[in-house]
């Protein structure tokens, strides 16, 4: 890591300086708006309508979270969630890691074709209609079999992976085969070892993209108890704007809405995006380095 040196000549550290400013401000930029939403969500309803709310809590309460987690079935959907996200992390990066180690090696018999054929998939899509008719055919409706199964692999993913694994040496794929090691053995005990920043940043992606699944859930899962996080926050917020609705147009002596949508629509993003913005840290090391070599490199 380069440090600051006093001895640089001048146009070097104000180049440097001018940098690290640039760099705060647009990093102040991007966090603003979840801040705000963190803010909001932690506000009243009257500082939320208002306008009041910019950077801290206005009149601080909890009462935004207290009627998201008031009946229980947010634990539940969160609990879903996590059961969906890990099982389909890991079954995207083994079909993953499976497809593209072989596609990654010149040897392979026909693999021109075979990539002509995963790339007219990147073309081609079938849609909505005829994937809900197979899923529902297959008899998956209301099992996250219908979530898993139609998403394996996503192409691009293996494509950036394929790319990574071909910036190798093959030196040491020979070199295990001449000891004897196997397919199997050499990818389990080379090429997985050799690809950790790569599976870091695919797990990542992959996992994003389950945590944040609505629209298949939505069409697949009707039960209350499998329904996930995305999709039960969605359900209580419209829930807050029909209560508002049934407030407002109702007769005297009706209670006033103690909240607002927007503040229950803060809480839900923190609640969903917290735990991605946890994990990520742990990840960031092998995250630039994977995408950055699986995306040029080759």
């Amino acid at each position: 890591m380069k440090t600051y040196n006093r001895n640089q000549p001048l146009f070097t550290r104000l180049g440097t300086a001018s940098n690290y400013t640039v760099l705060a401000i647009c990093s102040l930029i991007a966090l603003y708006p979840f801040w705000y939403e963190i803010a909001a969500s932690f506000s009243s309803s009257r500082a939320i309508t208002a306008g009041e709310v910019s950077l801290w809590p206005i009149e601080f309460n909890t009462e935004a979270y207290q009627r998201l987690f008031q009946d229980g079935q947010l634990f539940v959907a969160m609990r879903n969630t996590v059961l969906v996200t890990i099982v389909g992390t890991v079954l995207n990066m083994a079909l993953t890691l499976l497809a593209a180690y072989p596609l990654s090696r010149r040897r392979l018999m026909g693999r021109t074709s075979i990539l002509m054929f995963i790339t007219f998939t990147m073309l081609f899509v079938s849609g909505v209609i005829p994937n809900f008719i197979l899923v529902k055919s297959l008899g998956l409706m209301d099992t996250y079999w219908a979530l898993w199964l139609p998403s394996l692999i996503s192409t691009y993913n293996m494509f950036v992976m394929k790319t990574f694994m071909e910036g190798l040496p093959e030196e040491l794929e020979e070199s295990a085969a001449i000891d004897g090691a196997g397919d199997w053995r050499i990818l389990a005990q080379i090429i997985v070892p050799l690809c950790k920043p790569i599976l870091a940043a695919l797990s990542l992606f992959y996992a994003v993209g389950w945590w944040n699944s609505y629209f298949n859930v939505l069409l697949y899962v009707t039960k209350t108890t499998m329904q996930t996080l995305t999709l039960k926050l969605y359900q209580l917020i419209l829930q807050v704007d029909q209560s508002l609705l049934d407030n407002t147009s109702g007769s005297e002596g009706v209670s006033h809405v103690v909240l607002t949508p927007e503040g229950i629509k803060a809480a839900a993003i923190v609640i969903a995006v917290t735990p991605i913005l946890i994990v990520y840290p742990f990840l960031q090391k092998h995250f630039v380095k994977g995408v950055l070599i699986g995306s040029v490199k080759g």
